[in-house]
């Protein structure tokens, strides 16, 4: 979890003075989104904090995910698994081919394909093994990440560009595969709600002095119900002032999933807990959690369009969701017990060769991707299925579905 921010804060960003400061015409964009923002707020009143995590992350050429400002690797704000090393897409190959050769099927669908890393070492080590398939689908609808993974792929697998194909949406037509998100669930806007007293209040966004605040306001009627099933599963209610988050897209999003899917696999890799671990008595002040240039912290009101807005995964939410669309849950476990269920160890032996240097350097991208204190306990990974697929290897060693 971040740390407190170092001070003092610049009052022009909402950024502690010592942190990186946006260049001027990323500052620009962050402040036409900012008015944009004040102009809705004058219009209706407080926006809902879903609403406002909407806009900051996917206004049209202004959101964290729609202008074209540097967002993975040392350049941007935050590292995911399949830059961390090649070893998370070469085991996540093993798991594809299993799913295709169970079903016969033809495509792969990547979900929020970042930089492109992910589908180029993918296709690279299924290409190695024989077992490519006929389409790979990258769901990506800003340009400029459409072009930093045509040039990704380009570089390291040129040859395949042609099975390769961009989609602006799921697909009408299901397809028979796998469908892939590694760190999409995360983005889902939120709605973030607390406890008062009897009453449960949401917490929307004002504006106050040329920024913006926090404002809490009664709960919409869905938000209620959905603390209350919390509630009731519990056994208590929250304690008073207790804060959280949920995702109300979650349902939907997992149906439309699901409709996608004709026959084959869904493997989802995100940071997140089941509900029980979630909505702990002791995390009262929820997950939400930003990142700005490596630097995380909790202010999601700051610089928007500029920094990442992201809420941990409610774990069982998400197989519920899977569950009530018709697909069977698989499996749930910590991303080091599923990567050495797939073989990573495997992988590991077998491609770090003689060189002494890079044996050292593939060891310590294992230890990133699979240590408790790095990646390895705080992803989760959930894998669901039609009927036609039974199992894959990643759940062999381990399967925490009671967690669940």
């Amino acid at each position: 979890m971040p740390t407190d921010s170092p001070a003092p804060m610049d009052p022009q960003t909402g950024l502690p003075t010592d942190w990186p400061a946006p260049d001027p015409d990323a500052l620009t964009l962050s402040r036409t989104l900012a008015e944009r923002l004040r102009a809705r707020i004058r219009d209706s009143g407080p926006l809902p904090f879903d609403a406002w995590m909407e806009s900051v992350l996917y206004e049209p050429g202004l959101g964290y995910y729609s202008a074209g400002q540097e967002k993975f690797g040392a350049a941007g704000d935050f590292i995911t698994a399949p830059l961390v090393s090649p070893l998370f897409a070469w085991t996540l190959a093993g798991q594809c081919a299993e799913a295709l050769a169970a079903v016969d099927g033809d495509t792969i669908l990547e979900l929020g394909p970042g930089e492109g890393s992910l589908a180029a070492d993918l296709l690279a080590e299924l290409d190695r093994q024989g077992r490519l398939p006929e389409r790979y689908c990258l769901l990506e609808r800003s340009a400029s990440l459409r072009q930093r993974q045509q040039e990704r792929i380009a570089e390291v697998v040129p040859h395949l560009l042609e099975r390769v194909h961009w989609l602006d949406a799921l697909p009408e037509t299901p397809i028979d595969g796998v469908i892939l998100g590694n760190e999409v669930l995360d983005a889902l806007p939120v709605v973030r709600f607390q406890r008062h007293g009897d009453a449960i209040q949401e917490l929307a966004v004002t504006t106050a002095d040329g920024g913006f605040q926090w404002h809490a306001q009664p709960a919409r009627t869905a938000v209620l119900e959905a603390v209350a099933a919390i509630e009731s599963e519990r056994g208590a209610p929250l304690p008073d002032g207790y804060c959280s988050e949920l995702c109300l897209q979650l349902p939907a999003f997992m149906a439309s999933l699901a409709d996608t899917l004709g026959r084959g696999l869904l493997l989802l890799v995100d940071y997140g807990y089941p509900r029980n671990e979630y909505y702990r008595a002791d995390r009262h002040q929820g997950t939400l959690v930003c990142y700005y240039r490596h630097r995380a912290h909790w202010d999601p009101l700051a610089v928007p369009g500029l920094q990442d807005v992201t809420a941990f995964v409610d774990f069982t939410a998400v197989a519920e969701g899977a569950h009530t669309a018709g697909l069977r849950i698989l499996g749930y476990n910590t991303q080091a017990h599923f990567l050495m269920g797939a073989g990573v160890t495997e992988l590991l032996e077998a491609r770090r060769g003689d060189d002494p240097v890079e044996q050292a350097r593939l060891a310590q991208q294992a230890k990133t991707l699979m240590l408790p204190g790095a990646m390895g306990e705080r992803f989760r990974v959930l894998a669901a299925a039609t009927s036609e697929l039974s199992g894959i290897s990643g759940f062999s060693l381990y399967n925490q579905l009671e967690q669940l």
